[in-house]
Parts: structure tokens; sequence; C-alpha cells
């Protein structure tokens, strides 16, 4: 870190501590948002969500060939296949915003092209099959279907658009890993191996987030039921594996590289979920220092004005899986238009303040901002068209 650097982080934190009303009740209560919001996430997705997310970007990094991720999510990769993979790859992994970040990063850090990685990073948490049911139960069929439809569609082109917006340095970026790119070691594991050993790090991932149901009974309520049996199971399988067919060397850069990413991002997720319960509160009860009163005002009617509002609150408020559908469901008893709720369906689930920051943080300045105004831009428009049409 430069110095410049140094003295504007000491002087930011001056002018917080001289100039901010601490004093005042709405502060006050603001402050303690953010510290309970930040508790919540700690308690509910650190262990079970990022940890398991760390474990298989660093995985991704150490085990998986550069060479195959070029010819497969590469610039000159196939672009169907690799655009396909990477847009239906929230049904199977249905991660929060922030979860998908370190496999995101695995992936572009192992040279895939930035369309196909900002297609994964968009389809991650956005296509949640369990949500989308949800969504069509709840708040109504026509809603479900626009978000999944949507979600879909929305990858495929936000993907598109960025690897076309910045051809000429993913150009440059390709080039480059394929020049200094460098084999894996060859081990005594073979390819079926390799694969178990990620399906079951990735199926642990899914179980162990595997979200409660509304209702009592169906596919989705008997697999919560024995959901932590499931993920236990994988666990366990996991472990046996890295025992039996790795080497200590292997495991030791697995764990390296691991705690790489931990100390890349954690610190970052943590100040932006205080941040962001600080300025909205948490999910459903809007008692940061934005008062509830004004977003609800914003998100009525169906003008262009109330559609890129809802987008951009859903950008910077952090959802964790599901808990979207509820306080939409309130916003919309509440006289909010059902564009803007899509809008936030299409927007919120993707993008947060903590991952906005990762993401920047991990692609570029330009890049990151790049994609988070193409998915806010898409969100607003589309959801302005949905609540003309309906």
């Amino acid at each position: 870190m430069k110095e410049y650097q140094k003295f504007l982080i000491i002087l930011g934190l001056f002018l917080l501590f001289y100039l901010v009303p601490f004093d005042q009740s709405r502060v006050q209560t603001a402050v303690l948002e953010g510290l309970l919001m930040l508790q919540d996430y700690a308690r509910l997705h650190v262990l079970f969500c990022l940890v398991p997310a760390f474990f298989i970007a660093g995985a991704i990094q150490n085990f998986i060939a550069r060479e195959a991720v070029l010819k497969y999510f590469g610039p000159e990769s196939n672009k169907a296949l690799a655009y396909s993979v990477a847009s239906v790859s929230g049904a199977i992994l249905a991660v929060c915003s922030c979860t998908v970040l370190p496999m995101f990063m695995g992936i572009y850090y192992a040279g895939a092209g930035l369309g196909v990685a900002t297609t994964f990073l968009y389809s991650g948490p956005a296509i949640n099959i369990l949500a989308i049911i949800m969504t069509g139960r709840v708040l109504g069929l026509k809603l479900g279907a626009a978000r999944a439809i949507g979600a879909v569609i929305f990858s495929i082109i936000i993907g598109l658009l960025m690897a076309l917006i910045f051809y000429r340095s993913e150009q440059k970026r390709a080039e480059t890993f394929t020049q200094f790119s460098l084999e894996v070691p060859k081990t005594r594991r073979r390819l079926r191996q390799n694969v178990l050993y990620f399906a079951a790090m990735i199926l642990f991932l899914v179980f162990a987030n595997w979200g409660k149901p509304r209702e009592p009974v169906g596919f989705f309520s008997a697999v919560y039921s024995v959901k932590w049996f499931l993920a236990g199971s994988f666990l366990l399988l996991t472990l046996l594996m890295v025992f039996f067919w790795f080497s200590g060397e292997e495991r030791r850069a697995w764990i390296g590289s691991t705690w790489g990413f931990a100390k890349q991002i954690l610190p970052l997720l943590l100040g932006g979920v205080f941040v962001a319960g600080f300025l909205l509160g948490r999910p459903g009860l809007n008692r940061g220092i934005i008062p509830d009163s004004i977003i609800a005002s914003l998100v009525g009617g169906n003008s262009l004005l109330s559609n890129l509002f809802a987008s951009v609150s859903g950008a910077l408020m952090y959802f964790a899986t599901l808990t979207e559908i509820p306080i939409l469901q309130g916003l919309l008893g509440s006289g909010m238009g059902r564009g803007p709720a899509l809008a936030l369906l299409l927007s919120g689930p993707a993008l947060s303040l903590p991952s906005m920051i990762v993401i920047i943080r991990t692609i570029g300045l330009k890049k990151g901002l790049t994609y988070i105004l193409l998915v806010v831009a898409l969100s607003a428009t589309v959801g302005w068209i949905f609540g003309t049409l309906t």
C-alpha cells in the first residue's frame, strides 16, 4: 500500500469519528444494525457458505490445468458451450452473491474469459431453482417466470457485453496466459477421481446451504429434512479422497491457495456487510440510516425512476438465499409496483455492496463498474417493460 493511500485511510477515519453524530439515536440504531447484520452474516454464511467456497476456489487454482480452462472457457473457446455451462451453474450451486465470489476468482485467475466468468458470476446467485419456484408460488406465476427467463438471458447478455466491451484487453490477457501458463504437475489421480473430488465439495456446499421450503411436503422439504446427513456424507467423502488420493505437497498447496483467497475476500466482505447494514439495515427491517419510508415511496408505480431505484436498492442490499421473497412480499403489500419488484429480483440476489467491493478488487475498477452498471441498467429496463406489459 502506497503512502498516500495510508494517509487517505487515516484521514477518512479521522473525519468519520469527528463528524458523524454518534449521540443521535438514529445513528446509534444504524451502527447497531450494521453490527447485527455483520453478526448474522458471520453466523449464517461464513462457515458453511464462504469457507467451502474458498476451498473449491483453492482446488480450482491448484488442480485444474490452465490449458483446460483456456480451452473450454477462454476467449477462444466454443462460445455456445462455455456460456451455456456458465449460465446454468446457478441452478446447481444455489449460492448468494458473496459465496460465488471465491469460485468466480478461481476460474478467472485460472484463465477463463471475462465474458464467461461474469456470466458465471451473475448466474451463480441469480438462477436458484428453489428461489424461482418460491417466487412463483408466493409472488405470482408471472413474476416467477419473468425472474427465471430474465436471469438466464441476463447472465448470457451481460457476459457477452463484457467480452465485447473489453475485447482487446481480454485478448492480451489470453496471450499472457497462453505464454506463461504452467502445466499442473502430473499425479496418480485419474480424471474421474478429480471429478468426484470436485463434485463432493460442490454437493457439500449445496446441501449445507439448502434452504427451508415454505411447504412441509414435497421434494425440497424431504431434502431439507436430511440436509445435514447429506452434507456430512459428502464432507467425509471429500476428506477421505484428500487423504488417500493427494500427496502432502498437494494438500499444503491447496490449503495455501484457500488461505490466499480468504485473506483477499473476507476483510472486504465483512467491511461491506457492515456498511450495507448501516445504510439500509437488515433486509426486511430497514432500520439503517436511510429511512424505510423513503425507499417505500420511491418504488411505487412503474416509472423508469422507480424501476431504477429498485434496481439500485437491490444491488446495494445483501440478500441471503431466499430472503428476498418475503421482503418483496411485504413491499408489494405496501404498494410496490410489479415492475420494480422484478427489477429488484434481478439485481438484488446477484449483487450486494460487499460483493461489488470484491468484484472491483478482482477485475479492476473499470471492468467492475461496467459489470455493476450493466446489471443495474438491464434490471431496471426489464422491470419497466414487465410492469408496462402486466
